[in-house]
């Protein structure tokens, strides 16, 4: 049986644990939270708390790794960690993936991005990716770890998204002219994932993304206009009260080409917009 190692079993990466253990997988996914333990032992992934608990026997195990967790100022957590044993183990994996995101490549005006555009990350949160990507990549050049990058744009799906944000007494839509993001439902995301496991490439860099980047405000109308309630009012962003980090998001326009995991991995997305995305999610927001 294959042995997916998680490490940092938040939203996405539970999602895409659930997907696993539906194919017949064993998943042990990481946590710093034993509430988070418990509830991930319910749904069937054997919960490892960490730090904390003891990691060696799950990496030894471990046929195929995600990586899940965020780097900070101090750098990835795991490589931190564990870099020395990942890299003596790099011959034996068949497949890891590490979750970065397509802040790496900073603001383009609105222009578009593929995996050949250069990375210049205007936020600290990107410079950490870039940072950290690095720091993988350099173990698949020297030690032959069958590394595959996905740079996940923003991510929405159930319990994640604008419906509670519109249904909110101060709900307002922040517009700023030209800004413009991708975004990607969480299925899809572990879709991507799937496949790329199925047609490993080492060293490959995928965008994940849908084929519909818009305007954050025109998400919000789309989300009120689903559950029947008046669009939040406009407020130029310039005069909006935003705490600095929701602020930081808007220091990026750009527009993420997805086309490698189309044509590369046979992907066929679930929802190839964010209108298909909300209306598959709207049963589950509304009583």
């Amino acid at each position: 049986m294959p042995e997916m190692l998680i490490f940092g079993c938040g939203y996405t990466a539970t999602v895409f644990a659930k997907e696993m253990l539906a194919r017949g997988w064993s998943v042990t996914g990481t946590t710093r939270s034993a509430d988070k333990a418990e509830k991930l032992r319910a749904l069937g992934i054997k919960p490892l708390i960490w730090p904390g608990e003891q990691i060696d026997k799950a990496l030894q195990a471990a046929t195929h790794v995600l990586i899940s967790s965020g780097p900070d100022a101090d750098g990835d957590p795991v490589l931190n960690a564990l870099g020395p044993q990942i890299a003596e183990r790099s011959p034996d994996f068949e497949w890891v993936g590490y979750l970065s995101t397509t802040g790496v490549y900073g603001n383009r005006d609105g222009g578009w991005v593929d995996e050949s555009s250069p990375v210049e990350p205007t936020t600290k949160r990107g410079e950490y990716r870039k940072q950290a990507e690095a720091a993988w990549m350099d173990l698949h050049t020297k030690h032959g770890l069958p590394l595959h990058i996905f740079r996940l744009a923003g991510i929405y799906g159930p319990g994640r998204g604008p419906f509670k944000k519109v249904q909110a007494p101060d709900a307002k839509r922040i517009i700023k002219a030209g800004q413009i993001f991708s975004r990607t439902h969480v299925e899809d995301i572990a879709q991507v994932l799937w496949a790329s496991i199925t047609h490993p490439n080492p060293g490959a860099i995928y965008n994940v993304c849908d084929n519909d980047p818009a305007p954050p405000e025109a998400v919000l109308a789309e989300a009120a206009r689903l559950l029947g309630i008046p669009v939040p009012p406009a407020v130029p962003f310039e005069e909006a009260d935003m705490t600095p980090m929701a602020r930081s998001f808007y220091s990026d326009s750009k527009k993420v080409s997805n086309r490698r995991i189309l044509e590369e991995l046979g992907v066929t997305l679930k929802y190839p917009d964010y209108r298909s995305g909300l209306r598959a999610m709207l049963p589950l927001e509304t009583p």
